[in-house]
């Protein structure tokens, strides 16, 4: 990733702000992955007022205040901790620090908001929970494949609809590219980004349970591999997981950093969720050979054949509902028990991979 070229991971959508300025005051820290502008791009296109940024590297908040000219640079963590009219605190840390990053600021009477993955560690995960009970702030996760993906949402809506019956199976797929001369140094540390499955896996396991209604998963079978990347030895270019939710529904999902260079966009993401009375297939970000555009949806179900283009017709509803469940205390965006279900099952998928060699 250029670290420089953050508002490629940022999607934007109309302002449907649910309250008034001033009334959601944010903060943006740990700027190193640029999901952090998507994350605020939503906030702000809600109503949310971002106050603050901080980050220990300077270049990173240049760049960040030429986006938003408004935000105020913070001197240290400890000013925007501080300070009792920030509500909520949106970071995207090295991936082994997001869990203390938020510890601190639940400590401090702050919701967080932080890019997925949201640990990297079981242990981290058991701590996060006792600060949640604590405290009774909220520890929500940008699980952004699903919140900041128009057919994603779009897909919800219509099964909640009842559009395709039952979810049985969801199949999921999310190829990247790798590029990586421009990824950071704690990209290839395992320790750091606690392993494909764990990484981008977490996506896929919180998009099986939504779809499918889940409050929980058993991980079957989960393999990881390193096919093509020798020279960075820590580095899983490769993995795949079998789940089964608590109603029956089963899910496989394969994550990888194979995406070809002569592909239009970083990867051609695709959801297939099968229904007891019909099925979808999400085509997320690009139409491979036919439209470099994104958000396709095809269904078929008992009244026919559908396809739908959804960019910019749906919108992002998650980032409302979140500000209003941090100021009414609610759980419309996403139950926490949801939030950490996911980063449990990833965890876990994670630590009893098949290492194939």
């Amino acid at each position: 990733m250029n670290r420089q070229d953050g508002m490629r991971y940022a999607p934007q959508g109309k302002p449907n702000p649910v309250c008034e300025a001033g009334q959601f005051v944010f903060a943006a820290m740990a700027l190193e992955h640029g999901h952090i502008y998507g994350m605020c791009n939503g906030l702000v296109e809600a109503g949310g007022t971002l106050k603050w940024v901080y980050d220990p590297d300077p270049a990173k908040v240049e760049a960040f205040v030429n986006t938003y000219p408004s935000v105020r640079p913070a001197r240290s963590e400890a000013e925007i901790l501080e300070d009792s009219e920030v509500k909520l605190v949106a970071a995207a840390a090295v991936p082994s620090e997001r869990c203390a990053l938020g510890l601190r600021a639940m400590d401090h009477g702050k919701d967080y908001f932080t890019d997925k993955t949201p640990f990297t560690t079981l242990e981290q995960l058991d701590s996060a929970r006792q600060k949640v009970k604590r405290t009774g702030q909220k520890y929500m996760v940008y699980y952004s494949e699903r919140l900041h993906v128009e057919s994603a949402v779009y897909a919800g809506q219509l099964i909640e609809e009842g559009a395709i019956g039952r979810v049985i199976q969801v199949m999921g797929t999310g190829p990247h590219r790798l590029n990586a001369p421009s990824r950071p140094g704690w990209f290839f540390d395992r320790e750091k980004y606690g392993g494909i499955l764990c990484d981008i896996g977490s996506h896929q396991v919180e998009q099986f349970l939504h779809f499918a209604g889940c409050r929980d998963a058993r991980v079957l079978h989960s393999k990881v591999a390193n096919y093509a990347n020798k020279r960075y030895p820590e580095l899983e270019d490769f993995g795949d997981a079998t789940l089964v939710g608590d109603n029956g529904a089963t899910n496989y999902f394969r994550v990888d950093w194979f995406t070809p260079d002569g592909l239009g966009t970083w990867g051609d993401g695709r959801t297939i969720i099968l229904g007891t009375e019909g099925y979808i297939e999400l085509r997320k970000y690009i139409d491979i050979a036919r439209s470099n555009t994104t958000d396709h949806v095809y269904m078929a179900n008992h009244e026919g054949e559908y396809y739908i283009q959804t960019a910019g017709k749906v919108g992002f509803p998650f980032f409302g509902q979140l500000i209003l469940d941090c100021l009414e205390r609610t759980e419309r965006a996403m139950t926490q028990q949801h939030a950490f279900k996911a980063a449990e099952c990833a965890l876990i998928a994670q630590a009893q991979a098949v290492r194939v060699e």
